[in-house]
């Protein structure tokens, strides 16, 4: 079964398209995503394997109306929590 993001071997998606000049980052919080996933991958509070499939675990609706780096957060969100680090609430 192909989740939402598995789109490899379909068509209508247009080209790909470059930016020039394209900030990596556009808020300082997709920043800050960016860094505490990778001090969590590094310190080996899970895997980048198992990030991946939290973010592709996603409900595909959640994932459709959510930006690259929202879904970031879920993903390391649902990951705290299942490894019990975060607590509910």
């Amino acid at each position: 079964m192909s989740r939402v993001n598995d789109v490899g071997g379909q068509t209508g998606f247009g080209a790909l398209r470059i930016e020039a000049d394209e900030p990596p980052f556009h808020a300082d919080w997709e920043a800050r995503v960016f860094a505490l996933n990778s001090v969590l991958v590094r310190n080996g509070v899970y895997r980048l394997d198992e990030f991946r499939d939290a973010v592709e675990r996603m409900d595909p609706r959640q994932y459709l109306a959510t930006s690259y780096y929202e879904r970031w957060l879920i993903a390391i969100e649902t990951l705290l929590a299942e490894r019990k680090v975060l607590a509910d609430g």
